[in-house]
């Protein structure tokens, strides 16, 4: 995949379930462009939350499909249980392999940080050399930046329990790897993260 976006819902109370089968049937309606690759709902951050990974080919496809659900009287088949949408573009690092579906999880962590303007170019360099060596450690499902908004840097990462991932991250500090050397000086100090669980239509469990 050349082209991400990131779709985060903000749903009713308990309205995660509900929406799930709808998001489903709007994501692979016949007139729908792109491939659904991940679909969570937050169990540690804000709750009633839902993030949607899509990939596309194209910027064409992708901005296709942003219009479909800009103008959709129903936007993901579930507006009624809605009380907010944000949907983001973002590319993959250019050394990172598109993303690869399949039993990784099931504990997704979905971490995204605000790059100073002039931040992204060192920090793909200082990732490039760090995130060979970090995966010893635990895999990468995705690193990207943003094409709107604020300048912005989300990546998700995969583990099988939350202690693996707390021996992952404190071992990859205590030895040196973890994080880049010099990339948190192109960081601001805004920072968000979330653990999300797959839904039962994620391509990535």
């Amino acid at each position: 995949m050349k082209f991400y976006e990131l779709a985060t819902l903000d749903t009713v109370i308990f309205g995660a379930g509900k929406a799930m089968p709808l998001i489903g049937d709007y994501v692979t309606a016949p007139e729908a462009r792109g491939t659904l690759l991940g679909a969570w709902g937050t169990d540690i951050g804000k709750l009633n939350r839902i993030y949607l990974l899509r990939g596309f080919e194209s910027p064409e496809d992708l901005l296709a499909e942003r219009e479909r659900t800009r103008k959709s009287s129903n936007p993901f088949g579930c507006a009624d249980l809605l009380t907010d949408m944000a949907i983001d573009s973002y590319a993959p690092l250019d050394f990172l392999p598109p993303v690869k579906t399949g039993d990784f999880g099931p504990i997704y962590e979905i971490r995204t940080y605000h790059m100073k303007p002039n931040g992204l170019a060192p920090t793909q360099d200082k990732w490039r050399e760090a995130v060979p060596v970090r995966e010893r450690y635990s895999p990468l499902t995705i690193a990207m930046y943003s094409l709107d908004g604020p300048p912005r840097f989300t990546q998700i990462w995969p583990y099988r329990t939350l202690e693996e991932r707390q021996k992952a991250r404190s071992q990859s500090v205590a030895d040196g790897i973890w994080p880049p050397k010099g990339g948190p000086d192109w960081l601001t100090p805004e920072m968000y993260s979330a653990i999300a669980l797959p839904l039962g239509i994620s391509p990535l469990k």
